[in-house]
Formats: structure tokens, C-alpha cells, sequence
């Protein structure tokens, strides 16, 4: 990880204790590591408000018997092929499969495959899930 360095945090009582329960209940050892994982996520979050290139998930799940549906959401991943870096199938039961795409590319370019893919009649749920390429946050 490199060089470490420590410094001090005023924060009411109340809002530590709160935390220290939340930290407590997600696993982390100590104060340190749910820190630095909120400011890797503050960061990230600002990589996604920028022009740069980033990565993430777009996770789906629909039933595939609606008509032309995998028709259509196959037609606007070959559209964005340039972005779509791997896609995972899975069926999770008769009706209904879930597909999780593994994107990278610029902000703009993966909002608009999700809004795209989102906005398909059928799909029952579609998530975006940011993520960073790893350049920028350490």
C-alpha cells in the first residue's frame, strides 16, 4: 500500500458510535479500513462525474419469454460493443434470467447502454454498479 500516514478526526459522539456499530456489523477490523473504503468510494464516485475512462457492472434480469425482448437487448449490446468488456449469463430459474455485463469506456457512453438497456420493455430490474479502473484510486 505504500507509506501510511495518521491524523485525527473530531466527530460528536454520537455519530462514532453510530459508526463504530455500522463497521462493526459489515466486518471491517477497525476505523481505518471502513475509512479508507468511504473515501475509495467518494473518489470513485467523482471519476464517474468526469470525461475519463471508467469501468463497472450492468446487471439485468428479465424473463426471457417476454417476445423479441432478447432480441432487442442483444442488438443494443453489439451497439455498444466497444464497451461491453465480458457478459455473463445465468439462468435463474424456467422464465427468468439474470446477465451481468462487465463495462469499461467513458461515463457518458456506459450511462447511455444502461439507460438503453433499462428502458426495454421486459426487464424487470437493471442495475449500474460504478467502479474504477484502478488508475486513480489506490
Amino acid at each position: 500500500m505504500g507509506s501510511l500516514i495518521r491524523f485525527g478526526v473530531s466527530l460528536p459522539i454520537e455519530l462514532l458510535k453510530n459508526f463504530d456499530i455500522l463497521i462493526k456489523k459489515m466486518g471491517y477490523n477497525n476505523r481505518s479500513e471502513a475509512i479508507r473504503d468511504l473515501i475509495r468510494k467518494s473518489l470513485i464516485e467523482e471519476e464517474w462525474k468526469s470525461k475519463k475512462e471508467v469501468a463497472g457492472a450492468i446487471l439485468l434480469v428479465y424473463n426471457h419469454h417476454t417476445r423479441e425482448l432478447v432480441n432487442k437487448l442483444l442488438d443494443i449490446q453489439h451497439d455498444f460493443g466497444k464497451l461491453i468488456i465480458s457478459v455473463q449469463h445465468v439462468h435463474l430459474d424456467h422464465d427468468n434470467c439474470m446477465e451481468v455485463l462487465a463495462v469499461k469506456g467513458k461515463t457518458h457512453e456506459i450511462k447511455e447502454l444502461y439507460y438503453k438497456l433499462k428502458s426495454v420493455r421486459g426487464v424487470k430490474q437493471c442495475e449500474l454498479v460504478k467502479a474504477t479502473t484502478g488508475k486513480k484510486v489506490k
